[in-house]
């Protein structure tokens, strides 16, 4: 995708737009509305609520609700083209698949008391806000046909070509949704993964992260540390996950296909969550060289340990092996590779395990290629005892250490690193002095105490020796 330059306008379908503007009636009280759009709300600038029939009402495919199953569909089928009716079908399939609780309440309450609040579409007819009030609607409609409170929606219309303001930029159109969905108004949160991929997409078109989190009501206000911290945490949350879920996808030549990496917010291999785990470790372990000098883990090993990692995700289905949910094992990624037995039983899964199976087991008994699930289920099936034996012993491998875990073997543990042969201080930066001696202090501070305690201890035990 290539980053807006210039501020172009989202192409408006004529006939829709036309079709809009002679079906629109003037909706009952209240009759406006402000609307988050451009400065409007802020200057109390009020539009005009209509009442349009349900039907003239179509699903965008930019819609950060179902943005992992759009690029995926669009990555193995090709150009979902919204103003055609098999796609609105498919749209629909992927919107009511979300949150379905959400739509059943939303339904049952418009039943009773109506509609309570304006959805905001283009004046083509196209959803920026009311997704689930559409879907409710339609099956309002079906369940009481003739119904007349079921047969339209209450819309604001957004300007089109020769309204005052002209037509939203594709960039506005980004805006107004950052308000209306992603913010906290009491709505569903959108599943993890596709907040991920939704914030990817407005910064790749121009609406960097610092532009969406003052579009927050949080944010607007907030001075520049606090925003930074904002920034960094959607980061960790959301972009970093989504950027190991990149290289997982690139690993086994499936770039963009993220329907093969996670189901949903029910999801129950909770795979979005175990990226998020893994991220936590790779951004803050992986990348950390001291953490790596301290667990002496070389930096060729991170790719092997990567590859390792990815490939007991594809693999998924741990508990069946009789082995911890997935996520809990990416938790205990950051013990197990500084392990080093157990990072060694990790990395020949790198070393056994080939990502992609060869052009001959991808076909099925008459030939014909494999479907991606039921590939994925062959791999699996093939490097099934490979992957469960390695993670097995390096959990094992573990958990032994952990209970070997003295205070003789710490000591032990931290002199060798002290004398580690990589402790030079010529190698050191100078930026590095001052925190290193400081550091140095406090070993050796430390190092007294526990001699102090220990020599106690010592002198203790002799004096209830002679006494007995």
């Amino acid at each position: 995708m290539n980053p807006i330059t210039t501020a172009p306008h989202r192409e408006i379908i004529e006939d829709f737009a036309a079709l809009i503007a002679q079906k629109r009636t003037q909706g009952s009280k209240p009759s406006k509305d402000v609307i988050n759009f451009r400065d409007e709300k802020l200057n109390g600038v009020e539009r005009d609520i209509w009442q349009v029939p349900v039907d003239l009402l179509r699903y965008r495919k930019d819609n950060g609700r179902i943005a992992s199953d759009v690029f995926d569909y669009e990555r193995r089928n090709g150009i979902l083209h919204e103003k055609d009716e098999a796609a609105q079908a498919i749209l629909y399939g992927y919107l009511s698949a979300k949150d379905p609780e959400k739509t059943e309440e939303l339904m049952k309450s418009i039943e009773h008391t109506g509609q309570s609040e304006p959805a905001v579409i283009t004046c083509d007819g196209f959803l920026i806000n009311g997704n689930r009030r559409k879907m409710a609607l339609e099956t309002l409609k079906k369940d009481f046909p003739g119904k007349p409170e079921f047969q339209t929606m209450k819309v604001v219309i957004l300007p089109g070509i020769g309204e005052a303001g002209g037509p939203p930029t594709l960039l506005e159109i980004e805006q107004l949704e950052n308000r209306y969905q992603l913010q906290r108004d009491g709505k569903a949160e959108y599943y993890g993964f596709d907040q991920a991929l939704t914030i990817k997409r407005k910064i790749e078109m121009g609406y960097s992260l610092k532009m969406q989190l003052l579009d927050d009501p949080r944010y607007v206000r907030a001075p520049e540390k606090e925003l930074n911290q904002a920034i960094d945490k959607v980061n960790q949350e959301f972009l970093q996950p989504l950027d190991c879920i990149d290289r997982y996808l690139a690993t086994f030549g499936r770039a963009g296909l993220y329907g093969t990496v996670s189901s949903g917010r029910g999801d129950r291999e909770g795979r979005w969550q175990a990226f998020k785990d893994y991220s936590e470790t790779y951004y803050t372990k992986f990348q950390n060289p001291k953490w790596m000098l301290e667990n002496g883990i070389e930096e060729e090993e991170i790719g092997e340990l990567e590859d390792a990692v990815f490939k007991i995700i594809r693999f998924r289905d741990l508990p069946a092996a009789g082995l911890r949910k997935l996520h809990q094992v990416m938790r205990e990624l950051r013990r197990l590779s500084a392990n080093k037995v157990s990072r060694k039983e990790l990395m020949k899964i790198s070393d056994e395990v080939e990502p992609i199976l060869s052009p001959k087991d991808r076909l099925d008994k008459d030939g014909q290629p494999l479907s991606i699930e039921a590939e994925d289920e062959k791999w699996a099936d093939k490097n099934k005892q490979s992957i469960i034996n390695h993670l097995k012993k390096a959990i094992e491998s573990q958990e032994r250490d952990l209970q070997k875990e003295t205070p003789l073997t710490l000591l032990e543990a931290a002199l060798q690193k002290l004398n580690h042969d990589k402790m030079s201080v010529d190698s050191m930066g100078v930026a590095d002095y001052a925190r290193a001696r400081q550091l140095a202090s406090d070993i050796q501070k430390r190092a007294k105490e526990i001699e102090s305690e220990i020599y106690d201890a010592k002198k203790s035990f002799e004096s209830l020796a002679r006494k007995k």
